[in-house]
């Protein structure tokens, strides 16, 4: 993990793509997407139905490496509303394993809600915990800290004349405490280019705008966005 001061308080980042706030035991991430892989498979594409156990599995490992009790996911959590009925029965139980061992909590995002009540754990459309605003999708405008999902963002890198996508974290900072987009945490979630203008968008109003990945301990930092002087 990788420590990282936003909005006055101490978080890090893990190499799992999730952000641990210590302040709260808490584990957040975003955009699960869990059965993206049977929802393709519906619509005729056929890959491997193993993404929401990979991604589950790579859940209970960063619960279990930061000892967090309490779980945040960001929205888009199952791909469509019907992701719960088709969840094979070894990612059933491990969904329901992790959710009775945590404090688990649903924010829910612009795919339907009603799929992840059928999992347990507690429903919200945007939460507020020691003055940050948890919510899937940047409010553009918002002024108070804000952790949120939606975007996939990945930063593009050239290392060796090689084209390289990695995702990443996207943190504004301006007059207020500033706001943070998380990586997609599925293992089955594309991305979007972090420097995209409808990224740029929905973190205005900003002075700055960067884009965080987790390297080898410590936090590389690629700037995206300057407030013209």
């Amino acid at each position: 993990m990788v420590p990282l001061s936003f909005a006055g308080q101490e978080f890090a980042l893990t190499q799992g793509r999730a952000l641990y706030w210590p302040r709260e035991q808490a584990l957040l991430v975003a955009d699960l997407h869990l059965e993206k892989a049977s929802w393709y498979a519906t619509h005729g594409q056929f890959l491997p139905p193993y993404d929401s156990r990979e991604t589950l599995e790579r859940l209970a490992l960063a619960i279990r490496e930061t000892g967090a009790r309490r779980v945040y996911t960001l929205g888009d959590n199952f791909h469509d509303s019907a992701g719960t009925e088709r969840l094979e029965p070894h990612a059933a139980g491990m969904l329901a394993a992790l959710v009775r061992a945590t404090d688990w909590v649903w924010i829910t995002g612009n795919h339907d809600a009603a799929m992840e009540a059928k999992s347990g754990g507690t429903l919200a459309q945007e939460l507020e915990i020691a003055g940050l605003v948890l919510r899937h999708r940047a409010l553009k405008g918002e002024t108070r800290p804000e952790l949120s999902g939606h975007y996939h963002p990945r930063v593009q890198l050239t290392v060796r004349e090689r084209r390289i996508r990695k995702p990443c974290a996207v943190v504004s900072r301006g007059d207020g405490g500033g706001r943070m987009i998380l990586p997609a945490y599925g293992a089955l979630t594309g991305g979007m280019n972090a420097a995209d203008p409808a990224i740029l968008a929905a973190l205005q109003p900003a002075a700055a705008i960067d884009a965080l990945v987790p390297a080898g301990g410590k936090l590389a930092t690629f700037p995206l966005w300057r407030r013209a002087a």
